[in-house]
C-alpha cells in the first residue's frame, strides 16, 4: 500500500496556524456581538490557556510520537476505555466544527451572492463545499497543506486590512455602547462568553494528532505546536477589539462576513469585495485542514482497535476513504439538522459544542501527561524534571475544566448528550493488546 509524503516543520506550523487562524476570527465578531466588546478582554485569556495547552501536547510528543496523538496517549496512559473516549469526543468535535467552518466559507460568499444569505440555501452550498474538499483531500496531506499554506497567506488580507486601516475609524463610542449588550450582568455573561473565543485559538492539537504525516515528528509536532499557537496569537490579539469599535453589536451580530463589512466601512465596496473573496479562500483552506485532521483522528481510532476498522481502509492513495465519506454524510445531517435564523446564531452553536469536545480532549490530554511523567519511569531526555512537568499538566488541566464548567448551561446538556451517544461505537472497540502497555519514551 503506497504511503503518503510526510510534511516537515513548515508545512506542520502552517496546518497548526491555519487551523487555528481560520476557524477563529472570520465569522466569530458575529457570534462574539451577542455579548459585546468587553469579550475583547477574553482574548488574553483565551491565549494565555492556549500556549499552555500548547505546552502539554508539546510534552506529550516527546514521550511516544504515534498517529492520533493526544487520542492513542489517552489510551496508554488511561487505559483503553479512556482512549475511546478521547478519541470518539474529539472526531465529533472536529466534524462539527467543520461544519462551522464550511458555514463560515460560504456566509463570506454570500456577502457578495446575496441569494446564498437564506438559511436553506447556506446549507446547500455549505453542503456542496463539504463533499467538494473531501474529494480533495483524497489526493493526499502535501497537496492539502499546501493549499492551506497558500490560503493562509491570501487570508491575511482582510485581517492586515481590518488591523492597519481599522485603528484610524475606530471609534470610542460605537466600543463603549456595545461593552456588555447580554442582558445579564458582566461577571456572569463574560466567563459564558470564553468558551466561543476560545474557539479562536482550537487547532492546537494538529500536529499532534497528524503525526503520522508528520517528518521527524519526535521534535517537530512540539515546536509546530508551539510556533503555530504564537503566530495564530500575534494575529488574533492585533485584529481584536477593531471590528466591535467599527460596528454596533446589534449590526454586527446580523452579519455574515463580519470583516469584509469593516472593511467596507473603511475603504469602500470594491474593498469590501476584496475581503470577502480572500476570507472565503481562508477559510475554505482550513476547512480542506481540519478535515484532514478528522479523517487522521478516526484513522488512528480504528489502527488501535477503538473505532471501526473501516475507518482506517485506506485507496490507492493511502486516503481513508471511507472515513472521509462517513464524515462528509454526518457533516451533511449536520448542516440541516443545525439551521438557524441567522448564520450567527448557528455558527455560534456549532462553535460552543465543538469547543467543549475538545476541551474535554485537553483534560485527557493533561491526565495523560500526569501519567508520563511519573518519576518512577524512565523520561525522555531534555525535558522538565516530571515534578514540573507535572505541574503543568495539573495548569492544563485547571484551565480546560475552568472553560467547560463557565459555558452556558444549555450547551452544557447539548454536550452531555453528544458523550452519551459516543457509546454507540464502544461495541466496536477492540483495543489492540499493547495498548495497556505504557508508551516508551522517545530517545
Amino acid at each position: 500500500m503506497p504511503q503518503p509524503r510526510k510534511v516537515g516543520l513548515f508545512l506542520a506550523t502552517m496546518l497548526v496556524a491555519g487551523n487555528i487562524v481560520g476557524s477563529g476570527l472570520f465569522l466569530l465578531p458575529a457570534s462574539l456581538a451577542a455579548y459585546g466588546s468587553m469579550t475583547t478582554v477574553g482574548w488574553l485569556i483565551a491565549a494565555a490557556g492556549a500556549l499552555l495547552v500548547a505546552r502539554v501536547f508539546g510534552l506529550l510528543g516527546a514521550y511516544a510520537p504515534e498517529r492520533g496523538g493526544a487520542c492513542a496517549y489517552a489510551a496508554r496512559a488511561l487505559g483503553p476505555a479512556m482512549g475511546f473516549q478521547a478519541t470518539a469526543l474529539y472526531w465529533m468535535s472536529c466534524w462539527i466544527g467543520d461544519i462551522a467552518l464550511a458555514l463560515a466559507a460560504i456566509g463570506y460568499l454570500a456577502s457578495l451572492v446575496r441569494p446564498l444569505a437564506s438559511p436553506y440555501a447556506l446549507a446547500w452550498a455549505s453542503v456542496a463545499l463539504i463533499w467538494l474538499l473531501t474529494f480533495a483531500n483524497l489526493l493526499g496531506p502535501r497537496w492539502i497543506c499546501k493549499l492551506e499554506f497558500a490560503a493562509m497567506l491570501v487570508g491575511l488580507v482582510p485581517i492586515a486590512v481590518v488591523i492597519v486601516a481599522g485603528w484610524r475609524g475606530f471609534r470610542l463610542d460605537v466600543f463603549l455602547h456595545s461593552w456588555n449588550v447580554s442582558g445579564q450582568p458582566a461577571w456572569r455573561a463574560f466567563p459564558q462568553s470564553l468558551v466561543l473565543m476560545f474557539w479562536a485559538f482550537l487547532g492546537i492539537e494538529s500536529a499532534s494528532i497528524a503525526t503520522a504525516v508528520v517528518e521527524n515528528p519526535e521534535r517537530n509536532v512540539a515546536r509546530a505546536t508551539w510556533y503555530g499557537v504564537l503566530i495564530a496569537a500575534v494575529v488574533s490579539l492585533s485584529a481584536c477589539g477593531v471590528v466591535m469599535g467599527l460596528i454596533p453589536a446589534p449590526a454586527l451580530a446580523r452579519s455574515t462576513a463580519p470583516f469584509a463589512d469593516a472593511a467596507g466601512l473603511l475603504l469602500g465596496p470594491a474593498a469590501a469585495v476584496l475581503v470577502a473573496v480572500t476570507a472565503c479562500v481562508k477559510t475554505v483552506g482550513s476547512l480542506g485542514g481540519w478535515l484532514l485532521i478528522t479523517a487522521e483522528t478516526g484513522q488512528s481510532g480504528a489502527e488501535h482497535g477503538l473505532f471501526p476498522a473501516l475507518f482506517a481502509r485506506a485507496g490507492r492513495r493511502g486516503a481513508p476513504v471511507w472515513n472521509y465519506i462517513i464524515v462528509a454524510a454526518l457533516m451533511s445531517l449536520g448542516v440541516f439538522a443545525s439551521v438557524s435564523p441567522t448564520l450567527g446564531e448557528q455558527f455560534g452553536k456549532l462553535v460552543s459544542v465543538s469547543v467543549i469536545l475538545s476541551l474535554l480532549l485537553y483534560v485527557f490530554a493533561a491526565l495523560s501527561l500526569w501519567q508520563f511523567a511519573d518519576p518512577s519511569r524512565p523520561q525522555p531526555q531534555g525535558l522538565p524534571a516530571p515534578r514540573r512537568t507535572r505541574a503543568i499538566a495539573f495548569a492544563g488541566l485547571l484551565f480546560a475544566l475552568a472553560i467547560i464548567v463557565l459555558s452556558p448551561s444549555d450547551i452544557l446538556a447539548l454536550a452531555a448528550v453528544i458523550v452519551f451517544l459516543t457509546y454507540a461505537l464502544l461495541p466496536f472497540c477492540r483495543p489492540r493488546a499493547d495498548l495497556a502497555a505504557p508508551a516508551r519514551p522517545a530517545p
